[in-house]
This record gives structure tokens, C-alpha cells and sequence, in this order.
């Protein structure tokens, strides 16, 4: 019988490679768990263990394809109907969260409906870093926990070392972003305008800001084919940059983006483990989250703040 008010940690189909390092932090392992798939292609995810009572941690990315999210509902009902006293999805990857917005007429607001799914589905609580966009963290009535990848990311680029350190952020819409990843590197930043006439296609791309002689760190919340970032790469160093780098927190790496990557003018791309890797690349480095992930998860069980965990009050 559990105990009451225990912690225990469970993983999705999606994201158990993430998932055990994180319980492996915590110090716990993680529960039993198991996805029936019946042959029609249907999903019954089963707890292999009781989880009444306790403070159940659902870990699950959510990028396509849509069985991923379908799986997490159905283990935040399955919870709920185990008598969980309290659950909360931690999403490495909020799949979705680039359609925050009706950006043209008669779309959808896909990150919108993620939300009220969720909330529907009966979780208490939702734990995510690097939100395409903040405000979907609006979008949710319940409370939302919102981590930030400049935790892991600020200490590597400084044991670096590199001179004439300058950010760019790769479009407009990413300058604040960027601008906060400066900040706690005292470093100066560009933008690169792009104009696109069709989703991961650029049309144009120019560079705002002065990059000669600078050592140049790319900075995005994710990276897709990594059309942007080649393209970016390539304008920065023909503007006079000495070197160009990227960080991106989710790789979701589709279509050719590692052939694009490797081809491309970048010395290296550092990406965190939100999303499994499809395959290695000599250009492309991993840093855990893990670690971030296990604190926090620490510090809502113990009810306490996790603004410790973010740089601004380290």
C-alpha cells in the first residue's frame, strides 16, 4: 500500500531516456508503468503499481506525432482515477506552443487547446521550461512552473572563454529572449531579420547589428530543419564575425536538419535532452536537464520556492 503524500515519478512512451535521469537525480526510481497498444494501433496506459494517495510526476514531451499528447491524457485520467492525490505533468517539450497565436484568419490556437485538454484531463499542476512563447503559461488556470535553459546553458558558454562575446538572436520575435541570455553573460547583442513566404522557408534574411570580429552565439528556445540558423550562421561570418555558434533548448530536428547542421558554418550547436536525438552528429552537443528538472520536482514536493533554481536569483 503507498504511503500517503508519496512521491512518485512515471514516464511516457516519448521521453523515458529524460525521464530515468531525472528520477536517477531525484534519487528514486521510476514507477512501473506500461502502454498496452492494441493492433488497431489504440493505447491503454496502465500503472503497474498503486498510486493512491501519492504525488504522481507525469514526465512526457509532446511533439508529433499526436499519440504522444493522447498517451499523457490518458495517464493524467488513468492518475486521477487511481485516487492520485496530486498530479503534475512535467513537459520538457510543450508540443504545440508555435501556435500560440491566430496569426492569419481561420487557424487554430493548437496551444490553447493543449491547455484545456489538460486541464480537462485533471492535472494540478504543469512543469515545462522554455516556452516558445511565456504567455502560454497564461493559458492555464492551474499552477505552471516555468524553467528556464539559461541555467545550464550560461555556465558552459562561459567556460568557453571566448573574447568579443556577442548574442544574436536568429529572428525579431526571439530578441527578448536573447537579450536576457546577454544579460547574464555581460555580453552584447544583434538580431537577424528574416522574412519567410512559407513555413521553413526563408525568403531573405539581413543582420542588425555590427558582428566584426566577434565571437557570435546564436540563441533560440528550439531548432526544426535548423534552416534559420545555417542561413544565420553563414550571413554573420560573411559580415566579418570570427566564429558562430548555436544554442537551441529543443532539437526537434526534422526533415534534413542534420544534414543541414553539419554542412553548415556553425562550430558546434548545444541543444538539451527535452527531445531525443534521432542520430549523432560531430557538430552537435547535449546538455542535461535532468538535474534542473529533479530540483524542482524536490521543491514542489517540499512546498518550496523554485525561483533558487533560476539565475536571476543565484
Amino acid at each position: 500500500m503507498a504511503a500517503l503524500n508519496t512521491v512518485k515519478i512515471f514516464s511516457g512512451s516519448n521521453s523515458s531516456y529524460l525521464a530515468e535521469q531525472i528520477a536517477k537525480e531525484y534519487g528514486r526510481p521510476l514507477g512501473g508503468y506500461t502502454c498496452r497498444t492494441f493492433s488497431d494501433g489504440e493505447i491503454s496506459p496502465v500503472y503497474d503499481e498503486s498510486v493512491r494517495g501519492c504525488d504522481v510526476f507525469l514526465i512526457q514531451s509532446t511533439p508529433p506525432p499526436a499519440d504522444n499528447l493522447l498517451e499523457l491524457l490518458l495517464m493524467v485520467d488513468a492518475a486521477r482515477r487511481a485516487s492520485a492525490h496530486y498530479v503534475t505533468v512535467v513537459l520538457p517539450y510543450f508540443g504545440y506552443a508555435r501556435q500560440d497565436r491566430k496569426d492569419k484568419p481561420r487557424v487554430a490556437i493548437a496551444a490553447k487547446l493543449v491547455a484545456n485538454l489538460l486541464t480537462a484531463a485533471g492535472v494540478d499542476r504543469l512543469m515545462t521550461i522554455d516556452l516558445h512563447a511565456g504567455q502560454i503559461q497564461g493559458f492555464f488556470d492551474k499552477p505552471v512552473d516555468h524553467l528556464e535553459g539559461t541555467s545550464v546553458f550560461v555556465p558552459y558558454v562561459k567556460a568557453l572563454g571566448l573574447d568579443n562575446l556577442l548574442i544574436a538572436s536568429p529572428d525579431v520575435g526571439g530578441a527578448a529572449r536573447a537579450r536576457n541570455f546577454a544579460k547574464f553573460l555581460n555580453a552584447d547583442m544583434v538580431i537577424c531579420d528574416k522574412y519567410r513566404k512559407r513555413a521553413n522557408e526563408i525568403a531573405s534574411m539581413q543582420v542588425i547589428g555590427d558582428v566584426e570580429g566577434a565571437n557570435v552565439v546564436l540563441f533560440d528556445d528550439l531548432i526544426d530543419t535548423g534552416g534559420t540558423m545555417c542561413k544565420a550562421a553563414e550571413i554573420i561570418l560573411d559580415k566579418g564575425a570570427k566564429s558562430v555558434r548555436a544554442i537551441c533548448t529543443h532539437p526537434i530536428m526534422s526533415g534534413k536538419a542534420y544534414e543541414n547542421i553539419e554542412n553548415s558554418m556553425l562550430e558546434e550547436l548545444i541543444v538539451t535532452d527535452t527531445l531525443p536525438l534521432r542520430q549523432k552528429s560531430s557538430k552537435i552537443k547535449v546538455i542535461s536537464v535532468a538535474s534542473l528538472f529533479a530540483k524542482a520536482i524536490g521543491r514542489i514536493r517540499d512546498h518550496e520556492s523554485i525561483s533558487s533554481l533560476f539565475l536571476n536569483n543565484q
